[in-house]
């Protein structure tokens, strides 16, 4: 069954048009916070918060549905980054083996409401702890009076660990700690589609960010058990655009990217309806076609929501990157 373009950008409901569906929709998790932080961080699934031990001298696990990272005496990152990576080593014993198949030797920071780190986690484990995540994705298109815009989209290799064989942005990865969004989009750019780093540099533009909140599986593999609970993941992505020149053609550098092809609107459109392009990207090429008048409020009914629900206000501290 083909999605709308509504359909793509409303994985969950939306707080403050549903919120009695949306404190519906968090029951099966636990609310994952840090002690003296006055703030959610993230969401645990039960099944998960069920399946391992929490020692009491680092957690607790409160009568309203919360797990709570009890503050160490020295009140230090590294410190609460380790009491974590103990709660990941318990999570591949206990069966969640995806989290090795993935690992990445990257951390993602888990931000407090003043924008400082709290705690940093391993990458392939960050979904199970439902924390904000951000990324950088960059859309290159060219464009003429007879073909208009055509957008250079990427197919994932089919040995990704994650959505492998998927349509993707030109070029996109992680944010990872310590890096800033321009200096990750660069890289990112030059070691997926072996585009000139001058190029970039003088061409690329940023063009804003999104917000949303994704949902990622109806089940998670517990060993020999299937648990049926989903995984949050709320993004925040930074966003830029690169037009290039009609000769300037992206191509693999690395393993991430099979290959590169030219698409038109309507090829895209029709991609993103049938399901084809990773759902973190697929918002991404959305937000393009709304940005470029491709997607108006005369041609798209739910044009909107849709804005909405791309720039969500998410319930979780973020951080606030000048780019």
């Amino acid at each position: 069954m083909s999605k709308t373009l509504f359909d793509i950008v409303s994985d969950f409901p939306y707080h403050e048009e549903e919120p009695a569906l949306f404190a519906e929709s968090l029951k099966p998790y636990h609310a994952f916070k840090v002690q003296g932080i006055n703030a959610t961080l993230g969401y645990i699934p039960n099944t998960l918060v069920r399946s391992i031990p929490w020692p009491k001298e680092h957690w607790l696990i409160d009568s309203s549905g919360a797990v709570i990272l009890m503050t160490p005496p020295d009140n230090a990152t590294s410190t609460r980054t380790k009491i974590v990576q103990d709660a990941i080593n318990r999570m591949i014993e206990a069966g969640y083996r995806d989290i090795l198949k993935g690992w990445r030797n990257e951390r993602f920071p888990v931000y407090g409401p003043g924008g400082d780190v709290v705690l940093e986690i391993e990458r392939s484990a960050s979904a199970l702890f439902g924390i904000v995540t951000s990324g950088v994705q960059m859309l290159c298109y060219v464009e003429d009076k007879k073909d208009g815009i055509r957008l250079w989209i990427a197919k994932r290799s089919r040995q990704k660990q994650t959505y492998p064989g998927m349509l993707d942005c030109t070029a996109a990865g992680a944010l990872s700690v310590g890096e800033s969004p321009r200096s990750a989009m660069i890289l990112e750019a030059t070691e997926e589609a072996s585009i000139e780093r001058e190029i970039i540099e003088t061409g690329m533009r940023f063009v804003g960010s999104i917000s949303y909140f994704h949902v990622k599986g109806s089940s998670i593999a517990v060993g020999k058990q299937d648990a049926s609970t989903a995984v949050l993941l709320p993004e925040v992505e930074y966003l830029y655009e690169l037009k290039l020149d009609e000769g300037v053609v992206p191509r693999p550098k690395d393993s991430e990217v099979e290959g590169f092809r030219l698409w038109n609107v309507d090829q895209v459109l029709d991609a993103l309806g049938s399901g084809m392009f990773k759902p973190n990207s697929a918002v991404v090429v959305i937000d393009f076609f709304i940005r470029h008048g491709i997607v108006t409020s005369e041609t798209e009914p739910a044009y909107n929501e849709i804005i909405e629900r791309l720039h969500r206000r998410l319930p979780f501290p973020t951080a606030h990157w000048s780019t």
